[in-house]
């Protein structure tokens, strides 16, 4: 049996050699100048810095006299990247206190104070992104997006599309829309026959097109290696992340056989475009399964794909070929009916002039992935810095799920329907009140941090989590097996109790908690926004 070593999780240490020079210091090192400590310092890790800072006192007072060193590990702690911002003149050390009093109001919620939006019923899908709600009924060709509650500086989209509006092909049949307040971008895919899909671009505050897009339409391929056979698409999912536009759908294939006869092969198709730069695209995948797949950008340049039991991770930096495969990660069951969240709205995207200006934005290389199986229902909450850490010969052999996943990852089984969405390093998730098999009537909220300073920045509010959680899952085989993970967190539980009828839907996003009700006569549809 070949063994394989996998380097996949960041080792987190202070350097040999510093520490060596820092147990036993030189009298040449203790006379550095101040600034050029600072110097030394800002070019490692948080936990480095802390850790230098722990075990010397010449590092430790260089740390406690430096706003600046302190406002590094704070960004690096909460896993954000400082924005160049010219407009921003305060003194580090009023956003250092800033940055702290915002992560720790999260610990510290008042979920009885609230405003609400009412919410127009007639939509079946609603969303809420980039401070916008926006609506979408396929049925009846109706769409709506709102600010919600919008502060000064926001800039902010308000429009209603009748039928026939949405998109700028006449007599078109729409299959979903997908809308980006911060580029001002509405996306549409439609078609106009049984087979061929399109996608029309425009922009949500008026009629025309983008100003950014190569062109009005993006074009869809079909399946590689089925030019001449008939294909029906069953479904259709649009997403975005900056100059990237991506378009998920399942299709059934008519097959024609000479020897065996007709026959249908169901596959899901993932087919990625530059938006900003072209109108087509060879960045497709294929994939065959019978569960579907999910699907989430890892910023500009990667993207994961979820399906049966493993994730596969590729590069997008080359639209114009197939994504190139990196690595793929086993998990440690399957999973089905999978939904993927990774919002990706509070990332900076710089070709952007027109977004309102921020100190900072969240980093694409630490965050939170979220992936929900059904039947029974299982939340996989997943640090994407796994992702970030391969190297060049991890494509050869899959990961087995012990090398990446326990140390990296917490797993969450809920025996009903899950309320759960992700921001950054956060998650808001809903669970019953009562535990037991029967049918829940209530949740509360948990609120959870994963970044490395929320031990720190809770300041004695919530609860440390750090021992192992375990699940049991039985197989096909007669054996159960226990799965163990143990990322760590810190959470808070709500002193508010929501009916488990009347709650729909939630979001987070850096500034507010979103929750979506509906009274019990399902005549009233309203979104509380309660603002951290």
């Amino acid at each position: 049996m070949t063994s394989h070593s996998y380097q996949m999780v960041e080792t987190i240490s202070c350097p040999s050699q510093l520490v060596k020079r820092v147990v036993q210091p030189k009298a040449g090192f203790q006379t550095l100048a101040e600034e050029l400590k600072f110097y030394i310092m800002s070019f490692l890790s948080c936990r480095d810095i802390l850790r230098c800072a722990s075990v010397c006192k010449a590092l430790r007072q260089t740390y406690i006299s430096s706003s600046e060193l302190q406002y590094i590990i704070e960004l690096k702690g909460q896993h954000l990247l400082p924005v160049a911002n010219t407009e921003n003149r305060s003194p580090i050390s009023k956003r250092l206190n800033l940055l702290r009093d915002r992560a720790h109001a999260w610990f510290d919620v008042d979920f009885h104070s609230f405003e609400t939006v009412t919410v127009k019923s007639y939509s079946e899908q609603k969303y809420v992104v980039n401070g916008h709600l926006y609506l979408w009924d396929q049925d009846e060709d109706l769409a709506t997006i709102i600010p919600i509650f919008p502060k000064l500086s926001q800039q902010t989209i308000q429009r209603n599309w009748s039928p026939g509006t949405l998109c700028s092909v006449s007599n078109s049949a729409n299959l979903d829309v997908f809308m980006d307040p911060a580029q001002n971008l509405k996306a549409v895919v439609y078609k106009v026959d049984h087979e061929t899909l399109y996608i029309d671009l425009g922009v949500l505050d008026h009629d025309s097109a983008h100003p950014q897009a190569a062109g009005r339409t993006l074009y869809v391929s079909g399946p590689p290696g089925y030019d001449n056979n008939r294909v029906q698409t069953t479904s259709a999912k649009l997403s975005g992340c900056g100059r990237h536009i991506a378009l998920q759908r399942s299709v059934e294939v008519t097959v024609v056989d000479h020897g065996a006869g007709i026959y249908y092969e169901n596959m899901w198709q993932l087919q990625i475009w530059d938006w900003q730069h072209s109108t087509t695209s060879n960045s497709v995948l294929s994939v065959t399964t019978l569960h579907g797949i999910g699907f989430c950008f890892l910023g500009n340049k990667r993207i994961l794909v979820v399906a049966d039991d493993n994730l596969k991770l590729y590069s997008i930096e080359d639209i114009s070929q197939t994504p190139q495969f990196l690595a793929c990660f086993l998990l440690p069951l399957p999973l089905s009916y999978i939904q993927c969240l990774l919002p990706m709205d509070d990332i900076e995207h710089h070709s952007l002039s027109h977004v309102q200006p921020t100190m900072y934005t969240s980093d694409a290389k630490h965050r939170l992935i979220c992936l929900i199986s059904s039947f029974p229902t299982r939340v996989f909450i997943i640090s994407t810095r796994i992702f970030f850490n391969v190297d060049g010969t991890a494509a050869a052999t899959p990961i087995p799920w012990n090398h990446w996943g326990p140390s990296n990852a917490r797993i969450f089984e809920h025996h009903y329907s899950c309320k759960v969405h992700v921001c950054g390093n956060r998650v808001l998730q809903a669970f019953p009140v009562c535990t037991s098999a029967s049918s829940p009537n209530e949740y509360v909220l948990h609120m959870m941090d994963f970044s490395l300073l929320a031990v720190t920045n809770r300041r004695g509010l919530g609860r440390v989590v750090k021992e192992t959680s375990s699940i049991n899952f039985a197989g096909k085989s007669a054996e159960s097996l226990t799965i163990s993970t143990s990322l760590p967190y810190v959470e808070v539980v709500s002193d508010r109790k929501f009916s488990f009828d009347e709650l729909k839907a939630m979001w987070i996003d850096k500034d507010r908690i979103y929750l979506l009700n509906t009274n019990w006569t399902r005549t009233l549809t309203t979104l509380e926004v309660i603002n951290v």
